[in-house]
C-alpha cells in the first residue's frame, strides 16, 4: 500500500542512523547520495596521481633498480591527522564530507594504527552522536515524518513533533554507540575506516564494501565484522522499545537492519572517494 510519498508506507516508517560520525538518510534519499558516489567515481578516474613518485636512490651493491625488494607496507601511524585531540590519539580525521557531514573515525594515507582503547571508541562514538550536524539533521527527519503524519498514532501537534524527533536522535545515537563503541570494545575490533586512497576505481569501490564483512580486531588480524551486523541488529530491536507500536513488527526489524547494512556500504563508499572528490571541485589538497 503506497504512502503519500509514493512509497509503500512500511518503507516511509524505515528510521535512519548514524554512519560511525556520518548519518544515513532514508531510502527515499538513495538517488542524490549515490549521485554523490558517482561522482566520487568520476571524480577519481579523471583527477590525475597529485604527489609524483619519489626517486629511486641508487642501491649500494650496484644492483639494477628493478632488481631491488618491493617497498614494504606503510609503517604505524597516520601521514594526515586532524587537528582536535581525538583526532591526534586515534590517528583519523574529521575530514567532512562536502565540507558539513561529519567524517568522523576516517584514517587517511596511512597504515595500520595501535588499538583503540575502550575510552577512544566512546569518544568516537559520542562526537558523531552530538555533533553539531545531528541536531538539524533530525529535527529535519522529524518535520519529514510530521508532514506524512508518520506514525499516525503520534497525531500532529508539537507534542508529536516532539517525539519523532526523540526517536530520530535515538535512532542514530544508538546506532552509532552501537557499531563504534559498545560491541567493538566487547569484541576489540577496530571501529576505523581505513581508505584505500589509490588504485583502480573498481577495486577502491570493492574495498570500501568489503569493509562492511571484514574488519580489523584490535591485535591488527582481519575476520568478520561482528560489530556492524550485530551492533545494527541490537539498535534495530532496542528502537522497538520507544518507537510507536504498528512499527513493532519482525518484518520492519528485518528490514531497518537491511536498509541499515546498506547506508553504511554507501557511506563507506563516500569515505573512500571523498579526498578524490575533495581535490577535483574544492581544490584542497589536504583536509
Amino acid at each position: 500500500m503506497l504512502g503519500k510519498t509514493g512509497w509503500p508506507e512500511s518503507t516511509q516508517r524505515v528510521k535512519s542512523l548514524t554512519w560511525k560520525g556520518t548519518y544515513l538518510y532514508r531510502n527515499h534519499r538513495l538517488i542524490p547520495f549515490l549521485t554523490l558516489a558517482l561522482l566520487g567515481f568520476v571524480s577519481a578516474r579523471r583527477t590525475p596521481a597529485q604527489d609524483p613518485a619519489p626517486a629511486t636512490p641508487s642501491p649500494a651493491d650496484g644492483s639494477k633498480p628493478s632488481e631491488q625488494r618491493p617497498e614494504p607496507a606503510p609503517p604505524q601511524g597516520g601521514q594526515t591527522t586532524g587537528k582536535s585531540k581525538l583526532e591526534r590519539e586515534t590517528g583519523t580525521v574529521n575530514d567532512r564530507i562536502f565540507e558539513v557531514l561529519p567524517n568522523y573515525g576516517t584514517v587517511e594515507n596511512a597504515g595500520r594504527l595501535p588499538p583503540l582503547t575502550t575510552g577512544q571508541k566512546y569518544r568516537l562514538a559520542t562526537a558523531g552522536a552530538f555533533d553539531y550536524f545531528a541536531f538539524p539533521f533530525n529535527m529535519a527527519l522529524a518535520g519529514i515524518d510530521q508532514a506524512n503524519n508518520s506514525p499516525k498514532s503520534w497525531g500532529q501537534g508539537w507534542g508529536a513533533y516532539g517525539k519523532r524527533f526523540g526517536a530520530s536522535f535515538a535512532d542514530n545515537s544508538i546506532g552509532t554507540y552501537m557499531t563504534v563503541a559498545v560491541f567493538p570494545s566487547l569484541l576489540h575490533e577496530d571501529p576505523r575506516y581505513y581508505q584505500m586512497g589509490k588504485g583502480p576505481v573498481k577495486t577502491r569501490a570493492f574495498h570500501a564494501l568489503k569493509r562492511l564483512f571484514v574488519t580489523y580486531t584490535d591485535s591488527g588480524r582481519t575476520r568478520f565484522n561482528y560489530s556492524e551486523v550485530v551492533g545494527n541488529a541490537a539498535a534495530a530491536g532496542i528502537s522497538n522499545i520507544y518507537h510507536a507500536p504498528e512499527d513493532r513488527t519482525a518484518s520492519r526489524n528485518i528490514e531497518t537492519l537491511g536498509m541499515l547494512i546498506m547506508w553504511d556500504g554507501l557511506s563507506n563508499e563516500l569515505k573512500e572517494f571523498w579526498p578524490d572528490i575533495r581535490r577535483k571541485f574544492f581544490h584542497k589538497q589536504n583536509p
